[in-house]
């Protein structure tokens, strides 16, 4: 399998400037790296983060610059903020299409949840308390998007995500058929999907994903069930309870060519994870040549 790889910036979020993760990204191994569309807590303006990354990819050689969340939020009743929403991206991604050769995009349509339910119980939330006008409203929304990205030559792509209305292979599909763009699929993180009750495996969850499959997140976790509810706890892509190996094995059976990105939601020395990650995930490929 020769599928670029590349580094989710949760890698290097500690403390790292844009030059400094971009180099390190090259160091290690990395094709590229999915940024975030914005940074919190970082006082600046999207042309001064654009033209940050800018120079430092020119200068390191870095392949692939992807873009991930914030989404435009569409699940907001108001017209007008909605319509805000999607402007704001149009805006970056313009400017963005200008600086790089954008391939996928990871996005999301904005977060659902309700008090009446703990946040850790994914079933009664996302998808599953969406109301028909927000699920018109994501698709309205991503349809404008969709053109915007099929002009500039790139994809958007709906993180499985709990507390998401694209929360489960499902409801990613439901949402990208209603939108019916070739511009707009699934990203695919499966990590995302094991703290459901239900659980579809990997090979049912590609299935479902189809020829929409166009961007996978790769990660792992240990899994403590419990008489109430289920608690993950982030490891290593070698450990925890899901098989990379299979994972890839059917990617490269549905002939799966896009790019695998690596995150690493957990704590501690992410420098020391993104090398021991991408040594692990690239012997898996070469096993798979």
């Amino acid at each position: 399998m020769k599928n670029p790889i590349i580094l989710h910036v949760n890698y290097v979020e500690q403390g790292q400037t844009v030059p400094e993760m971009c180099v390190k990204a090259v160091e290690w191994g990395y094709d590229g790296i999915e940024f975030r569309r914005k940074r919190s807590k970082v006082d600046e303006t999207p042309e001064q983060y654009l033209n940050s990354i800018a120079e430092a990819v020119q200068k390191t050689g870095l392949k692939y610059v992807l873009f991930g969340g914030p989404g435009a939020d569409l699940m907001l009743s108001d017209d007008k903020v909605r319509e805000k929403e999607i402007e704001e991206c149009i805006t970056f991604f313009k400017m963005a299409s200008e600086r790089f050769k954008l391939t996928v995009c990871n996005t999301m349509s904005g977060s659902l949840s309700t008090k009446a339910e703990p946040s850790y119980k994914y079933d009664k939330q996302g998808s599953a308390i969406a109301t028909p006008d927000q699920w018109e409203w994501a698709a309205e929304g991503f349809k404008t998007l969709g053109d915007l990205a099929s002009e500039l030559g790139f994809r958007f792509v709906f993180e499985t995500h709990m507390r998401y209305i694209h929360d489960l292979p499902e409801s990613a599909k439901k949402l990208v058929d209603m939108i019916d763009k070739e511009s707009v699929g699934i990203n695919l993180d499966y990590g995302n999907i094991i703290g459901f009750s239900k659980v579809p495996s990997l090979s049912e969850t590609i299935d479902i994903c189809g020829n929409k499959l166009y961007y996978v997140h790769l990660k792992n976790a240990f899994q403590i069930q419990k008489a109430v509810y289920n608690k993950s706890i982030a490891c290593g892509l070698g450990d925890g309870i899901i098989n990379n190996r299979e994972f890839l094995t059917i990617l490269k059976k549905n002939d799966y060519e896009g790019p695998l990105c690596i995150e690493a939601p957990r704590q501690g020395d992410r420098e020391l994870f993104a090398k021991e990650d991408i040594a692990y995930i690239r012997t898996l490929l070469e096993e798979l040549e």
